[in-house]
């Protein structure tokens, strides 16, 4: 199978930590066999590149006969949807996208692509696209694991007596980072140990280290999809606090440390606290066990089959 991926979510030399997602899809479908090249938008350094991004479209259509186009975030499908002879299949990221008049073109494009996944349950009502698949991303288990935390402490320089929530992903004003600072300096008024640890454009494969150093993730976002931050901290067994956002109440739902907090900094503050003095076995990893790369990468390649053998169709 030839793929073109389209997109404007991908890591670049200046954030390792955007798309990353993406990315590794790419470099597991390849595992798989199957041939995939990477026609990337960076829109975020100069939005003129979207009017670029038919034209490069064509160009690289010229040049290679591809089986199907998968486009990742409606600017990327609009651009993916500008030809018609090579069926287009569209992972809707949910989150920010959903809104206003970026919701309005999410809704037109799911009319006219030939397959498309979305992240959630939740996401697949916003969008209403009868024949959607629900595939969240996944975790890569093989890189994020349990590691020992005085190893990974010391790798980062940081010390043993310090008690550390962490924020991991870009600081966007949705994700609502002054909030978790806010949060972690009520708690760190009753204990000066405690340390708000932010892990922004860190290279992907480095984001493990910064989990096995920390004491508890925290997620505080006003919109997101299938947040694969939420999965990548579980699997490494750290307790999680949370804000019910995406599929996260779903996620977390009766594991072991992980807690699920109002949108407040003293309702955050309240469940760190208690994830701060969790002493128990953390359930995450067995929990996110089947949400995992090769689940989402399984589920994008029965799509990708069905829609060329013409049986697009609600996921059983």
């Amino acid at each position: 199978m030839r793929l073109l991926v389209v997109t404007n979510l991908y890591p670049t030399p200046e954030d390792m930590s955007f798309g990353t997602f993406v990315d590794e899809q790419v470099v597991a479908l390849r595992a798989r066999g199957v041939e995939v090249d990477v026609l990337f938008i960076n829109g975020r350094k100069n939005r003129l590149n979207y009017l670029w991004g038919p034209l490069r479209l064509w160009k690289m259509m010229m040049s290679k006969k591809y089986d199907l186009i998968h486009s990742h975030y409606v600017f990327a499908g609009v651009i993916g949807r500008c030809q018609t002879t090579v069926p287009l299949v569209h992972s809707f990221h949910g989150a920010g996208e959903m809104e206003g008049w970026q919701g309005w073109l999410c809704k037109r494009l799911s009319a006219v692509v030939n397959g498309a996944t979305v992240t959630s349950k939740r996401h697949h009502a916003d969008l209403g696209m009868k024949d959607a698949r629900v595939v969240p991303c996944g975790a890569d288990m093989e890189l994020f694991r349990p590691m020992p935390k005085d190893e990974c402490r010391s790798r980062l320089g940081l010390s043993m007596d310090e008690k550390l929530p962490l924020f991991a992903g870009a600081q966007r004003p949705e994700k609502r980072v002054p909030l978790i600072e806010e949060a972690v300096a009520l708690v760190a008024k009753d204990d000066p140990a405690v340390r708000l640890l932010v892990a922004t454009a860190i290279p992907h494969d480095e984001i493990p280290v910064w989990m096995n150093a920390a004491d508890c993730l925290v997620l505080a976002s006003d919109w997101e999809g299938s947040p694969v931050v939420i999965k990548e901290a579980m699997a490494c067994d750290l307790p999680v606090v949370t804000v019910d956002v995406g599929d996260t109440a779903e996620v977390i739902e009766g594991v072991e440390g992980c807690w699920l907090a109002e949108q407040t900094a003293e309702d955050l503050a309240a469940n760190i606290r208690s994830a701060l003095a969790f002493d128990g076995t953390c359930g995450g990893r067995e929990a996110v066990s089947k949400l995992t790369l090769d689940h989402t990468i399984e589920g994008v390649l029965k799509l990708y089959q069905d829609v060329l053998d013409g049986k697009v169709g609600t996921s059983a």
